[in-house]
C-alpha cells in the first residue's frame, strides 16, 4: 500500500508583477488501496508568492511539480497525518468498529 497523490485542478493568477501565469491554489487527492478496501483524502492549499529565479509559468507545470509544490506547502507532519489518516480508513473498512443501518 501506498498513497497515491494527485491533482485535480491548480488556480493561477495572470499577472503578479513581472511574471505571468503564477500558480497560486493546489486542488489535490490523496488516496490508496487494498484490495476492496480504500480510503482518500482532498483539499487545496495555497502555496508560497512566486519567486523569480525557480518560477515556472502555469502552461509549463507538470503534475510532479504540483504534487511537490503542494506537499511542501502542506509541511510534512501534514502529510504524515493525512497519509496515516488514509490508512485509518482502510483498517476501519476492514474491520469495521461501527455500524449503522436497521436490522431487518
Amino acid at each position: 500500500m501506498a498513497v497515491t497523490w494527485d491533482v485535480v485542478s491548480l488556480g493561477a493568477i495572470k499577472n503578479v508583477g513581472s511574471l505571468s501565469d503564477v500558480v497560486t491554489t493546489v486542488h489535490w487527492t490523496a488516496s490508496d488501496t487494498d484490495g476492496d478496501h480504500s480510503g482518500s483524502a482532498y483539499g487545496s492549499v495555497s502555496l508560497a508568492d512566486a519567486d523569480s529565479s525557480s518560477f515556472t509559468a502555469y502552461a509549463s507545470v507538470t503534475k510532479e511539480n504540483a504534487i511537490a509544490w503542494a506537499k511542501a506547502a502542506i509541511g510534512s507532519d501534514e502529510v504524515t497525518r493525512i497519509e496515516t489518516g488514509i490508512a485509518a480508513q482502510i483498517t476501519e473498512s476492514k474491520t469495521p468498529t461501527k455500524t449503522s443501518g436497521v436490522p431487518w
